[in-house]
């Protein structure tokens, strides 16, 4: 008589978990920590509310029309699925989410993987599936595959008085320099060919500990920016540095970027041109100091690109000074900028300052901000007409593909449009020749 098969169990359906997750990269570094937790413990990642046993969603509190959008999701989270955990800098603010929505199951802060997982672990116990605790090395992104943002610090000691940063993300704390280059490594390995250098504060990076020695690879590394941005550039990969405070030793990373170690590219936050609106704001430099140090990197690396973020209305902000602000645009001539009109934040110092801004004003000023800068911004891309460059690309469609040059960062640049590219491939450097330009975005065929 022929031996019955036995029939292997079914692998019992492992707990899937929806996520969503808004707000600045920072918080996309914090759900991707998540996310690549969840996915080691062998929890299934859901893509819709329905499908999911569970929803987290990291929220972004930094202005109003944030923490709107904050509690609209996670309504609309609870409202599709009804089991909801919350976790980011709206967290921080717990009596908020509560009172919007007492149904939430756990309401945690910003970098909180571990409160995180304790609340889903109380909710959803974990599988005990070791099949299922299998991740790539460098973790769960969601980021295309090309590109990754690299966090080196969390919090900031700045006191800045229209942020609350500081009050939910707490101080700086830097990441160990041979743990954040073993993390770039991985994510070189696995395809990523730009690594974005994020921070609430990118040059105070190793203040915290006082610059110390770690090691990578067996080397002594200081825990400090030049020094990482050096040994970053060892690893292939574009570098591209975001939230840079203009201290004096960012003049030290220019040298790097004008031998094509790391990309010649700055996002310093400047926020504002007049001395006296900068000291309201409680942030460093004036504008005549910050004009010489830009002639001063421009001349020792011509290609930089220099992004930068600006507050309009902010209280106490007269005409003339606003007037400032747009002679500082026209001589700086950055070349990416964004901006703001000044948002009350709850909690922030700046609220209690005399001279509020009224709302038509603010929205006046914001618009001609944006003019003035669409016309530098157009001058400085038209230079560019006729150049060589590399662009890596992200999308392809029939016979064109976009992409960016160095002086493009993903979501918040223009980009480069390159036609007769259709073979090319989303993660692809190719080099290319500015055609034509526009406000934003440049046009290139292959060169």
């Amino acid at each position: 008589m022929a031996a019955r098969t036995r029939k292997a169990p079914a692998r019992p359906r492992a707990p899937r978990v929806g996520f969503v997750s808004l707000g600045c990269p920072k918080a996309l570094v914090d759900s991707e920590s998540i996310l690549t937790q969840l996915r080691a413990e062998g929890y299934d990642i859901a893509p819709s509310y329905e499908g999911s046993d569970l929803v987290v969603v990291n929220t972004c509190g930094f202005i109003d029309a944030a923490v709107r959008e904050s509690l609209d999701a996670i309504g609309e989270a609870l409202s599709a699925n009804g089991r909801v955990i919350v976790t980011g800098c709206l967290g921080a603010k717990g009596d908020v989410v509560r009172e919007a929505h007492p149904r939430v199951l756990a309401v945690t802060g910003p970098h909180a993987t571990p409160e995180v997982m304790a609340a889903v672990h109380a909710h959803l116990p974990r599988p005990h599936d070791p099949f299922t605790d299998l991740v790539p090395p460098q973790g769960i992104r969601l980021t295309p595959r090309h590109y990754a943002y690299l966090k080196i610090s969390e919090g900031c000691n700045h006191r800045c008085t229209f942020c609350i940063i500081p009050s939910m993300r707490g101080d700086l704390v830097s990441r160990p320099v041979g743990e954040v280059m073993k993390e770039a490594e991985s994510l070189v390995k696995a395809g990523v060919k730009e690594l974005l250098v994020i921070s609430q504060d990118t040059s105070a990076y190793g203040v915290d500990v006082r610059y110390r020695t770690g090691f990578w690879g067996g080397r002594p590394l200081r825990t400090r920016m030049t020094e990482l941005c050096a040994a970053l550039g060892e690893l292939g990969a574009w570098v591209r540095l975001h939230y840079v405070y203009p201290y004096p030793h960012v003049d030290e990373v220019i040298p790097l970027m004008a031998e094509g170690r790391i990309l010649p590219y700055l996002d310093v936050p400047f926020q504002h041109a007049s001395a006296r609106i900068l000291r309201l704001m409680k942030r460093p430099a004036a504008a005549e100091r910050t004009l010489e140090r830009i002639r001063a990197w421009r001349a020792a690396c011509p290609d930089l690109a220099i992004r930068s973020t600006f507050i309009v209305g902010f209280p106490g902000e007269t005409e003339a000074e606003f007037e400032e602000l747009l002679d500082f645009l026209r001589e700086a001539r950055l070349d990416r900028v964004g901006c703001f009109a000044y948002s009350p934040v709850e909690g922030a110092k700046a609220n209690d300052l005399p001279g509020a801004v009224p709302e038509e004003v603010k929205q006046d000023r914001l618009a001609r901000f944006m003019a003035v800068q669409a016309e530098v911004s157009r001058g400085r891309l038209a230079q560019r007409v006729g150049r060589e460059c590399d662009v890596l690309v992200d999308d392809v469609e029939a016979r064109a593909a976009s992409g960016r040059s160095y002086a493009e960062a993903p979501e918040i640049d223009g980009v480069v449009r390159v036609k007769g590219a259709g073979g090319a491939r989303a993660g692809d450097i190719v080099r290319v020749r500015i055609t034509a330009s526009g406000e934003h975005d440049l046009e290139a065929v292959p060169a």
